[in-house]
C-alpha cells in the first residue's frame, strides 16, 4: 500500500484557522444591518431625485427624510467595522507569543 498525502489543514496550524461564514464575530450583524440601511437609503435617493428628470411633482418632505438612511447605514457599518477590529486587536494581544516567528 502507498501513504496517502496529508491533508493541508493537518497539523498545528488547523487550530488557528479563519472564521469561516457560519460564524458571526463582533460587529459582522451591525455591518450587515447597515449595509441593508444603506441599500434602503440608496433607492430612496433615486426614487426622490426621479421626479426631478421626469418633470413631475416632488415627493413630500418625508421621502426626503429617508434618503438620509445613506449616511445612517454608512456610520452603523463603520461602527460594526470598528467593533470588529477592536475585538481582533485584544484576540492579538491576549494571544501567547510564539517562540518560533
Amino acid at each position: 500500500m502507498t501513504a496517502t498525502p496529508s491533508s493541508p489543514t493537518a497539523g498545528p496550524a488547523a487550530d488557528t484557522a479563519a472564521p469561516t461564514a457560519d460564524t458571526a464575530g463582533p460587529g459582522d450583524r451591525l455591518v450587515r444591518v447597515g449595509a441593508i440601511v444603506f441599500i434602503v437609503g440608496a433607492v430612496a435617493t433615486l426614487v426622490t431625485v426621479a421626479p426631478l428628470f421626469l418633470g413631475t411633482d416632488p415627493f413630500p418632505t418625508i421621502a426626503y427624510a429617508l434618503s438620509m438612511l445613506m449616511g445612517v447605514g454608512f456610520v452603523i457599518a463603520g461602527a460594526g467595522l470598528l467593533r470588529s477590529i477592536a475585538a481582533q486587536r485584544r484576540q492579538a494581544r491576549s494571544a501567547p507569543a510564539d517562540p518560533l516567528v
